[in-house]
């Protein structure tokens, strides 16, 4: 399954992180954006590691660069969508392809929180939201994972 996001540097690396953390011996999963433009977020990486999901080694990746390097879209059953825009591309997809495509509208924390505390707070928020749809979508996470969050 692949996640997409804007810019592959907060919601989708969370939700990649996230999915492997709990499902990684059963599903193969990455994550995208529709640009990369950017690095991955230190919020998202700190509120990740609050979980025990290991953010700081991810490289962000657009659709296109998956492409060039050879990762082919349609060997994907999935793609969840956490934005409007990654919805559109994702859908570009379904044009030629067959490729089950989900959309869950997921807060963006960027830009929001006047000091630190705040920020995290908001990325939280965030995490959590894409934690909540993952549980609810592919049931509970493996014995040892929900150990290691518990």
């Amino acid at each position: 399954m692949l996640f997409c996001c804007d810019y592959n540097a907060v919601r989708s690396p969370m939700a990649e992180g996230i999915m492997k953390k709990f499902y990684g011996s059963r599903i193969y999963v990455q994550s995208a954006g529709v640009k990369n433009e950017l690095d991955i977020d230190g919020f998202s990486v700190a509120v990740c590691e609050e979980i025990g999901v290991p953010l700081g080694r991810h490289r962000t990746r657009s659709f296109q660069e998956m492409e060039e390097w050879g990762d082919r879209i349609d060997a994907y059953d999935l793609i969840v969508a956490l934005s409007p825009a990654a919805m559109r591309q994702a859908q570009e997809y379904t044009r030629y392809h067959a490729i089950d495509v989900e959309y869950w509208p997921t807060f963006d924390p960027t830009g929001l929180g006047e000091d630190r505390a705040a920020k995290l707070a908001a990325y939280r928020q965030a995490r959590d939201q894409i934690e909540g749809r993952i549980r609810a979508r592919f049931g509970p996470p493996d014995a040892e994972a929900e150990e290691a969050v518990g």
